[in-house]
């Protein structure tokens, strides 16, 4: 393990599975804890900066109730498309809309970052370019009916099965589109230690 937390407790506030698996990788050890917050924004803000905002929204909703040796970690994750972010699917007609929309297109994913202790919390944004190949209609409902990305910005896991046949290349970090910039993570903790 490269990092060494000491006496400190890393907390990852965050219900998502991936999340959680690719902080694993980092062989650190943590926590999950986990609260509804309210995932508005200012209307009129870049699209490019609203994962940054989110996290740092969803990380001063736990700053209150952090120990001194807790260091917190929250993230948020936006796929941006032609300027308009794309949200999470409420049902299967609109995830069908996003991921046809995505079809034969590059679109940006912006995950932001909040980690610290509650005395100095930084965020950082990681963007990451997605092509995306041509999609017949079969393609998009066989992933839909299969896979229920009805939890994911955008309406796709890039880890599964329409990564695989749609992503023609990405230009930035894989685990970035996945969720969580463990690159960041990674310099931020070795800056907070």
């Amino acid at each position: 393990m490269m990092i060494d937390l000491k006496e400190n407790k890393l907390v990852l506030a965050s219900k998502s599975p991936r999340r959680n698996e690719l902080l694993r990788g980092l062989g650190v050890d943590f926590t999950v804890r986990s609260k509804d917050t309210d995932e508005s924004f200012p209307m009129d803000m870049d699209p490019f900066e609203v994962a940054g905002y989110l996290s740092k929204k969803k990380a001063d909703a736990f700053v209150p109730e952090l120990a001194d040796q807790e260091i917190i970690l929250t993230a948020d994750t936006v796929v941006i498309l032609e300027g308009q972010i794309l949200n999470k699917p409420a049902d299967e007609k609109e995830a069908y809309e996003m991921i046809a929309a995505l079809s034969g297109k590059a679109h940006h994913v912006v995950t932001g970052i909040t980690i610290g202790k509650s005395s100095h919390l930084v965020t950082k944004q990681d963007v990451v370019k997605v092509h995306f190949k041509e999609l017949s209609k079969d393609e998009i409902v066989y992933y839909i009916k299969n896979f229920q990305p009805f939890d994911k910005a955008g309406a796709y896991g890039i880890q599964e099965w329409i990564g695989f046949i749609a992503v023609d290349r990405i230009e930035g970090s894989f685990y970035t589109v996945m969720g969580l910039p463990v690159h960041l993570v990674y310099e931020e903790l070795k800056c907070i230690l």
